[in-house]
């Protein structure tokens, strides 16, 4: 019964959670047309909401651990499911996303994710991805500079699963110039990457310390990995998940 409810629950969540994101993309859309602080800010809020009926319509609380970064800036985060994106824009002041290209064919994201500056890549064709993925992080840090938000493995990983970090990473932080925060989360264990049911819980995003500009981009990637995955198993060990060596 209790099972029951907690999924009646999550379908209600689920659905409201897209019309607000309707609601909010329509009513906001007359100010992105002259301002991306306006579609930023529509975004956020959105996000602020999302977080809030979490808390009581499923019981999924949440929680940003670590120091925020600011200003011009690589973040490369552990990517489990929809709310770590919610989390993460949320809680920096000026993100963006490396995306994957489809989405900009979704209503309401796939226009707002083109007015705060997010970089469409075509994951299907690697070596011309990346030089033009390069050429637009270069274009859109002129246009909407802040934070660039990378996912190193590129797609959504459920907790326990295994998928190498990819070079475009290493890449993006070596031509930038910048330094590189890591981002570790749990959230995956609450918010599937598939299907309605939402679990009672804490989901957390927690910044990691600062990588600063320099680092050998092998050295780069290894180190991102074994932090990113060490400090989510740790996030997801606290929550009573363990995964396998």
């Amino acid at each position: 019964m209790r099972y029951a409810l907690q999924w009646v629950r999550s379908l209600l969540f689920v659905g409201q959670v897209y019309l607000a994101m309707a609601i909010v993309g329509l009513l906001f859309f007359p100010v992105t047309l002259f301002s991306d602080r306006g579609a930023r800010a529509a975004c956020r809020s959105w996000c602020l909401w999302v977080r809030w009926t979490a808390s009581w319509m499923v019981g999924l609380k949440s929680e940003i651990r670590g120091e925020v970064p600011s200003g011009e800036l690589l973040i490369a985060a552990k990517h489990q499911s929809f709310f770590d994106i919610i989390l993460l824009f949320g809680s920096v002041p000026a993100g963006k996303f490396v995306m994957k290209r489809e989405l900009l064919f979704t209503p309401v994201l796939g226009q707002y994710a083109t007015r705060i500056g997010c970089i469409p890549v075509n994951r299907g064709k690697r070596g011309a991805a990346i030089s033009k993925m390069v050429a637009d992080v270069k274009k859109s840090a002129a246009e909407h500079p802040g934070q660039l938000i990378i996912y190193p493995q590129g797609t959504r990983v459920p907790p326990g699963m295994k998928l190498p970090y990819k070079v475009g990473t290493a890449i993006l932080y070596s031509q930038s110039g910048e330094p590189c925060v890591p981002v570790a989360t749990n959230v995956g264990l609450f918010w599937p990457k598939r299907g309605i049911y939402r679990k009672p819980g804490t989901a957390v995003i927690e910044f990691l310390p600062v990588i600063e500009p320099g680092m050998p981009s092998k050295v780069f990637l290894a180190k991102i990995e074994a932090d990113v995955e060490a400090a989510s198993n740790r996030l997801m060990a606290e929550a009573g998940f363990h995964a396998e060596d």
